[in-house]
C-alpha cells in the first residue's frame, strides 16, 4: 500500500516551520516527507535512493532499476541538512564539501536537482 500524498497546505507550513524556527519532531517528519515526496515525483525513478533516517527514504532519477538488496546509488543525511538542500538554504556541493551527506555510487548526485522547494522570505 502506498503512502498517502502530503498536501501542499499540509507539507508547505510544516517546511515553512522547520526551517525557521525549533520546529517539533512532527513537523520535522512531515517537511522531510513533503521534500522527499516533491524530489521523487520531480525526477521520477529507481536509480537513486535517497535517506533521511528516521523520517523517509525515496528512490528516484531515472536509469537502471534497482530492485534487490542496498541500492547501488546511495544518498544519505540528517534532517536538518536535507531540508537546508530541499529549500535552497545549502548547495549540493557545499553539502558534499563539508561531508554532510554520504552518497555512494556513479548517480548519487543531486547537483541540479535541488532545492524542490523554495519558501518566500
Amino acid at each position: 500500500m502506498a503512502r498517502a500524498r502530503i498536501t501542499d497546505d499540509v507539507g508547505i507550513p510544516a517546511v515553512d516551520r522547520a526551517v525557521r524556527e525549533a520546529a517539533a519532531r512532527p513537523d520535522i517528519a512531515t517537511a522531510v516527507r513533503f521534500t522527499l515526496q516533491l524530489l521523487a515525483e520531480r525526477y521520477p525513478g529507481n536509480t537513486v535512493e535517497v535517506r533521511v533516517p528516521p523520517f523517509g527514504a525515496v528512490q528516484c532519477i531515472e536509469g537502471p532499476k534497482h530492485t534487490r538488496g542496498t541500492p547501488p546509488n546511495v544518498i544519505e543525511t540528517d534532517a536538518e541538512t536535507w531540508l537546508r538542500l530541499a529549500t535552497g538554504g545549502m548547495t549540493w556541493s557545499d553539502a558534499v564539501e563539508a561531508a554532510a551527506v554520504s552518497a555512494s555510487g556513479s548517480r548519487a548526485d543531486l547537483d541540479g536537482r535541488l532545492p524542490v522547494l523554495r519558501l518566500r522570505h
